[in-house]
Parts: C-alpha cells; sequence; structure tokens
C-alpha cells in the first residue's frame, strides 16, 4: 500500500467519504499509472468520462458501483457538451460514506475539467486527492515520434484552440517555441491560419495526430500553410468525423526528417492490423497480448467450447489413482488437460502436493506455464518440437530397474489423437488414456464479426490448429481473398489450402508465440517493402480485392 493510501485508511472523516481525481492517460490502457490501478482496485464507485470507461473499469474491485454520466444537449453557444450530473454523482457518494474514483481522460490539471469538483468537495470537507495522469498533450506527441523538447532546450506551450485568446495567439506566433495545440480535425487548418496570421512562418513545420496513442492513431507531416491541402488530399477531410480531438505540434522538432526515425509506435509490425484469433478465451489472453504489443487489434472469436466429460467416473478413478499411487508418469497435452485436473483436485479437496513422487510431462511451453501457475514443476518438457512428437523424443523408455511402477495418466480431450499413446506403448509403457474434457464447436459469432471475416474486415487470421480452421469456417465462414492466413503448422496449413484458404504465414515451430512472431516478421517485410517502393503503407484490409496472388 503507498504512504497515500495508508493516509487514507486512517482518515478521520469517518461520516464523509473520500473522492480520487484519477487521470486515466490519453488512451493506451498500458498508461494507467501503478496509483491509479490501486485506486480503482479500492473504489466502492467508479465515475469516469465515457471515453476511458473501458481502460479504468477493468481495474475496479467486484462489485464497484459504476453510474454512467449523462449528457447535457449542446446548446448554440456551448463548444461541445457537458456532463450533467458527473459531479452530482460524486458529490452523492462521498457525503454518503463511500470511497470515489473520479477518472478523466489524460490528466485531471491539463486535461479534465476537474477544479469546480475539487473546489465542491473542499467547501464540504470531503477529503480528496489527485492521482496524475499521462497529459494527451505530452503523450500523444511521445507516440508519435515528435520530442516537444530536445538538448539544446526551448519553449513549449501549450494551446487548446477552443478557448485561446487573441493575445494567446498573438503571443504564440511571436515566439519561437514549440506549440502544442488541442484542437478538432475540421479546425486544425483555422488554428494553422491563426499562428501564421499571428507571425509564424508557413513553412513551419506541423504533424497532427489523430486518435494518439492507440492502434487507430495517425500522423500527417506538413507545415503550417500546407496542413489544409494535405489533409484534403489524404481524404482525411471533409469528412463527418472532422470533430475528432487531435493533437496539432508546431516546430522544427515535428519536421518529418525527425519523425522518419522517431516514430517508433506507428512503424510496428503489425500497427493497426485487426487480428483474428480463432481459440478459447483462455488460451488467446496471452497470445493476444503478445500481438498487442506489435501493434495489432486482437479479435478473439472461440471456435471450440470445453465441456467435462459425458461419463466423469474415469476421470474420477485415475484422480484417486494418482493419489494411492498407481502412476510413475502424467502427461499433460493442454492447457485444457490442466485446468480439468486441477478442477477435480478441487473438487476432492487436494492440491499441487497430490502430484508428490509422481513425475509431470508438459507437451509444450504454455502447458509447463499452466501447471507452473497450479503449484507444479514439470520434469519434463520436449527439448525440439512443443508436440505430442517432440514429448516422444525426450520420453524415457520403460526400466523395470529403475521404474517402480510402469503405468502413465494420460488426460486429454475426446477427440485427441493417438500419436502420443502409441508411442510411449512402444516405448514399453502402459497407458491410462482419459478423457478429462469434451470438445465441441462453438455457437457463431455475431452477425458483425461474419460480415467482417468474409468481406475482408479482418487483417489476419492466425490458426493454431487443423480443428480451428475446420470450426471456423462452419460457424463464421472462409476469411476473405484480401486476409492473410498463418498457421501453425504443415497440417493446420494442409487443413486451410483443403478449404481453399492460401496460406502466407507458416510458424517455423509449432508454437503459437512463434506464429505470432512469424505474422510479426511478414508485416515487417511488407512494411519495409512499401517503404522502400516509396508507397503509402497500407493494412491487407484496406488493399483492393483480388490485388493479391495466390503465393507459391
Amino acid at each position: 500500500m503507498s504512504p497515500t493510501a495508508a493516509n487514507l485508511a486512517r482518515a478521520p472523516h469517518a461520516a464523509l467519504g473520500h473522492v480520487t481525481f484519477l487521470g486515466a492517460g490519453p488512451g493506451d490502457p498500458g498508461l494507467l499509472t501503478l496509483r491509479a490501478v490501486e485506486a480503482l482496485a479500492r473504489a466502492d464507485v467508479l465515475v469516469a468520462d465515457p471515453q476511458v470507461l473501458d481502460v479504468v473499469s477493468k481495474h475496479a474491485r467486484a462489485g464497484a458501483d459504476i453510474p454512467q454520466p449523462e449528457h447535457d444537449e449542446p446548446s448554440p453557444s456551448a463548444a461541445q457538451p457537458a456532463l450533467r450530473d458527473a459531479a452530482n454523482l460524486v458529490m452523492a457518494a462521498a457525503r454518503g460514506g463511500k470511497r470515489v474514483v473520479r477518472a478523466v481522460a489524460g490528466d485531471p490539471g491539463m486535461d479534465g475539467d476537474t477544479g469546480q469538483e475539487m473546489l465542491a468537495c473542499a467547501a464540504e470537507g470531503i477529503p480528496f486527492e489527485v492521482v496524475p495522469g499521462v497529459a494527451t498533450a505530452v503523450g500523444v506527441p511521445a507516440y508519435a515520434g515528435v520530442p516537444l523538447r530536445s538538448s539544446e532546450g526551448a519553449d513549449v506551450r501549450f494551446i487548446d484552440a477552443r478557448t485561446a485568446s487573441e493575445r494567446c495567439w498573438t503571443e504564440t506566433g511571436a515566439s519561437d517555441a514549440t506549440v502544442v495545440v488541442t484542437t478538432t480535425l475540421d479546425s486544425v487548418g483555422t488554428a494553422a491560419g491563426e499562428l501564421v496570421a499571428a507571425g509564424r512562418k508557413p513553412d513551419t513545420p506541423l504533424t497532427v495526430t489523430v486518435a494518439g496513442t492507440t492502434t487507430r492513431q495517425r500522423t500527417w507531416t506538413a507545415t503550417l500553410g500546407t496542413i489544409a491541402q494535405t489533409l484534403k488530399a489524404a481524404k482525411v477531410l471533409p469528412s463527418p468525423d472532422g470533430g475528432q480531438p487531435v493533437i496539432a505540434v508546431v516546430g522544427e522538432r515535428g519536421a518529418p526528417a525527425r519523425r522518419d526515425q522517431l516514430a517508433w509506435f506507428e512503424s510496428k509490425p503489425l500497427f493497426g492490423w485487426k487480428v483474428l484469433v480463432p481459440r478459447t478465451k483462455e488460451q488467446a489472453a496471452s497470445l493476444s497480448d503478445q500481438l498487442r504489443s506489435y501493434g495489432a487489434v486482437p479479435h478473439e472469436v472461440p471456435t471450440i467450447a470445453v465441456e467435462p466429460p459425458r461419463t466423469p467416473q474415469q476421470m474420477e478413478r485415475a484422480v484417486k489413482g494418482l493419489v494411492t499411487g498407481r502412476y510413475e508418469w502424467i502427461a499433460f497435452t493442454s492447457v485444457n488437460a490442466v485446468k480439468a485436473v486441477r478442477e477435480k483436485f478441487e473438487e476432492y479437496g487436494l492440491d499441487a502436493r497430490a502430484f508428490a513422487g509422481i513425475k509431470v510431462a508438459a507437451v509444450g511451453e504454455q502447458t509447463a506455464k499452466a501447471l507452473v501457475d497450479f503449484g507444479v514443476k514439470p520434469d519434463l518438457v520436449p527439448s525440439g518440437e512443443q508436440s505430442a512428437a517432440g514429448l516422444l523424443e525426450d520420453w524415457p523408455p520403460y526400466d523395470p530397474v529403475f521404474d517402480p511402477i510402469d503405468r502413465v495418466f494420460l488426460p486429454r480431450a475426446d477427440i485427441a489423437t493417438e500419436t502420443l499413446v502409441a508411442g510411449l506403448i512402444e516405448l514399453g509403457w502402459e497407458v491410462d488414456d482419459v478423457t478429462a474434457y469434451r470438445t465441441v464447436r462453438a455457437s457463431p459469432p455475431p452477425a458483425e464479426t461474419r460480415e467482417a471475416i468474409k468481406g475482408g474486415g479482418f487483417d489476419a487470421v492466425l490458426f493454431t490448429s487443423s480443428s480451428t480452421v475446420r470450426n471456423l469456417v462452419g460457424i463464421a465462414g472462409k476469411p476473405h481473398n484480401v486476409t492473410i492466413i498463418a498457421c501453425i503448422g504443415p497440417a493446420t496449413a494442409k487443413t486451410a489450402e483443403e478449404h481453399g484458404l492460401r496460406v502466407d504465414v507458416l510458424s517455423p515451430e509449432p508454437s503459437v508465440h512463434k506464429l505470432a512472431e512469424a505474422l510479426a516478421e511478414f508485416g515487417a517485410q511488407r512494411r519495409t517493402a512499401a517503404v522502400e517502393a516509396g508507397e503509402h503503407v497500407t493494412r491487407p484490409s484496406e488493399r483492393r480485392p483480388g490485388s493479391r496472388r495466390r503465393r507459391t
């Protein structure tokens, strides 16, 4: 617990609650601070700006109240709708003795209009604190590759174009400071004109970033005199989305030469790619995290559902056999097998100590991780190929001298292949091949997702087994021709081709993480080729249907 949190626990205001004014950052969920996460986990009530609700709500404790502030209808004189009852919600909850978090986009001091709410708390003696966040005007340029200061040093000025006075524009235009302008997409040209009229040269470099720090981010580089034409040429304006907020940086630090070297975020290999991950939600989590690190937007679509076996008696006898010493080995071939055994253990009041004296094998790194999370360190994980065949290559033959028991417990799916069973028998072992869980085809995804799959709305799809190919096509249809198809191994690739799909990426190893790496490498090569050819970097879904030839 932080010193601030410790002080709150001793707050003398027993009858009143407490309010934390919290900055949620400019959009990237990873920019939420540790202190913010701590405050959210302890809140009774969370009142959040709509644009950051998804970022903060996932860190709220179970059972926290999350009321939704309503918006006033905009009046002709209002620049934008104002939150009508956020302050009322905060005050009502605090008066009732609740611990309240008031979350705003960016930083409360620079972005959030929370000053009046803080004064209201102070007037009623309600204790409050401020948890700073990454300000939008600072975070967005950093993600756009536009440093605001350099070793030479320079003034940095921040302007909100919606409220800036004539004096503000005049003073800024007369200076040589780097200017960070908060405005809207359709008002960028007007703001640029204000600076030119105030004395800035028309050829002063300018960058404009929309949806900063998110995978929808896009940045244009121009000058004060050409930005309006640049946005028009890029077919960005006119647009019904012209009212969306942007950050413009004016000054030499936004020059194209610098951006080419420093645009680290938008140059990620899969930046903005919408990638379909057809796996169970539990299996997809770590893979989706890896894809996000490459700049992708993963979309998880379960293609199979895991259910208990129809007749649980066989599984029950096997688990009892573990405790009574029936087995020398237990071999786990999937994360789902680990989960099935763990659930049966919990049903009987057992824990990882029941594995004492039993050798444990795991077919791959993800299965091994699931065992470690359970409290069991595997004795055997394939040193080469992460598969049943790889496990057999390292599995010792049965030796009656050194192995007091000749039996292996193999909990697995009802549709598993016989490769491992046959190989263990050939090595001299007796195998109890037990159905630990059943796999059934999942329900079809929503109509919107099905249309995106068939209509080319996804940039790539990762197939991690032959069953994911068959099931996805069965429940949602065949991915469009423009979608990049990535497969975990030759067998999966063959199944994809049998379903009329062109395989673009093949993992060098049968590992989901190697598959994601291979897709990222493909994306990087594709980006490099476009840059070297002087072409605009596009996502596969932005290409015309049929513009790509079948790979050979």
